[in-house]
Order: structure tokens, then C-alpha cells, then sequence
């Protein structure tokens, strides 16, 4: 035969507070979850922002110790 079960959890207060410990398990784990999914997203962003200002000051340097573009000649357009 199959052992007695648990007297708190026969009764309908202890299938209640079964119910709310694993509910609230739940929440706390996805609480914790968010949080360290805010955080990654915070440090992401901050490297991002932060390549994308070196990125900037490189193209900036770039662009000012570039010799100029030479003139290009107007085409001669010719009739046949």
C-alpha cells in the first residue's frame, strides 16, 4: 500500500500553504532573475555606449589627420 501522506497537506489550509510557499518560491526566483537579467543589461549598455564613444573619437582623429580628398576634373561631355 501507498505510505499516509502528510497530515498538513490533506487538509484544504494545508494545500493552501503548499500552494503559497511554491508561489512565492516562484516569485522570488523570477525576481532574482529579473534583476541579474537589469543588471547584464545595464553593464551591456555601458560597454556599448562606451565602444561606441571610442569608436567615435577614432573615426573624428581619423578624419581630421586624413589628407584631403583630391579635386576631381568636371567631365567633358561630348557630343558625337
Amino acid at each position: 500500500m501507498n505510505p499516509p501522506k502528510k497530515g498538513t497537506s490533506r487538509t484544504a489550509k494545508g494545500v493552501f500553504e503548499t500552494w503559497e510557499k511554491r508561489t512565492q518560491l516562484v516569485k522570488t526566483q523570477t525576481n532574482a532573475e529579473s534583476a541579474y537579467n537589469d543588471a547584464k543589461t545595464i553593464r551591456l549598455k555601458a560597454l556599448r555606449l562606451e565602444k561606441e564613444a571610442q569608436d567615435a573619437e577614432e573615426a573624428r582623429v581619423k578624419a581630421l589627420t586624413a589628407p584631403p580628398a583630391p579635386v576631381k576634373k568636371p567631365r567633358v561631355k561630348r557630343i558625337s
